[in-house]
């Protein structure tokens, strides 16, 4: 993984518990060693990026030494703001004497499931792209990995929960002529799907409130279009699976591996955490390197054709900027700070 750092955009992910936040923050210091900006985004509803730097962060973007900035996205927050501008948009559709029965469908969805990853990923795909020219790798420590992977899934299931919406409302000829566009029915040369390319702009001359309807609904959708085609670009970013030399971690990656194939998200390589220290000694510790080489020889073949590194267990827990350091020294040592 020598040209790892020459990524814009860098996803690590795994299961809980494996060492994806220290790995992350691992990384941003490796890249700021370099001379690059860094802000490292916690996506992960169980934040722990503050405690691995050992100061508070939160959902804005913050200082946290010379060349690396942090912030940990609040789901929650975020699926209520989502909710919010949804219910603004859906009312402009709606009947006024429906407004407070659709407020309280509205603040039923807010707690339904999907809500936050809905909420995450619109605001994932904002990240993408507006602050691409604020910094020069962004690093993204994701959540635990079934949740990852219902992320990346969510812009077919948004893009029909549009379709839907005006589907309904396809009595007025107006809205029917959005729909024209917008759907995998209507137009192949229009936007289909957020992910063909949407540069067609169908709706002049339409009335003011459906137009604004409308460009709305695209303008969302050439979003995650845009986003994914950032995602999708093995020049510009790569996912990165941090995993522990043990049967869980190993069959959790395998698995996230082939799902993330199917969405064509490139996949760099993998790091081994917490692999014992060759002059750790012990009867005990003689019988976890027995079992840790099987499983080690087990990730090479699960992960052929992936580039691993192998990071050492440290002794004592990430929990600041030293120790960071010290992570950081390993990631080196391996040949991720080379280009």
């Amino acid at each position: 993984m020598q040209s790892l750092l020459q990524r814009r955009v860098i996803f690590v992910g795994g299961k809980g518990g494996v060492g994806k936040t220290s790995t992350a923050a691992a990384l941003a210091v490796l890249a700021a060693r370099r001379g690059k900006r860094v802000l490292v985004i916690s996506t992960d509803p169980a934040h722990s990026l503050g405690d691995a730097v050992d100061r508070p962060i939160g959902d804005r973007i913050t200082g946290i030494t010379a060349g690396i900035w942090g912030l940990e996205i609040d789901p929650d927050q975020q699926a209520r703001n989502h909710i919010r501008a949804v219910s603004e948009h859906m009312k402009q559709l709606a009947a006024p004497e429906m407004h407070a029965e659709l407020d309280r469908q509205m603040a039923l969805a807010a707690h339904s499931p999907g809500a936050a990853e809905a909420a995450l990923l619109e605001r994932v795909a904002r990240l993408l792209l507006e602050e691409a020219d604020n910094y020069d790798l962004l690093i993204f420590d994701t959540a635990p990995t079934g949740h990852t992977l219902r992320l990346l899934s969510l812009p077919e299931a948004m893009a029909a929960w549009t379709d839907g919406l005006l589907n309904h409302n396809q009595r007025s000829e107006q809205l029917g002529k959005v729909l024209k566009h917008l759907t995998p029915q209507g137009s192949r040369a229009e936007v289909p799907t957020p992910f063909d390319d949407p540069e067609t702009d169908p709706f002049a001359g339409m009335e003011s409130r459906t137009r604004k309807i409308a460009e709305t609904l695209l303008e969302r959708r050439r979003l995650f279009h845009r986003a994914r085609r950032l995602m999708t670009d093995p020049a510009h970013t790569a996912f990165v699976f941090v995993l522990t030399p043990e049967r869980m971690p190993i069959v959790e990656t395998e698995r996230a591996v082939k799902a993330l194939r199917q969405f064509s998200i490139p996949i760099l390589g993998a790091v081994i955490n917490r692999v014992l220290p060759e002059d750790a000694d012990g009867d005990f510790l003689a019988r976890r390197r027995e079992q840790e080489s099987r499983y080690l020889a087990q990730i090479g073949t699960t992960l052929k054709g992936l580039d691993c590194v192998r990071l050492p267990m440290l002794e004592a827990d990430i929990g600041g900027l030293d120790q960071l350091e010290e992570l950081a020294d390993h990631l080196a040592a391996a040949g991720l700070g080379k280009d």
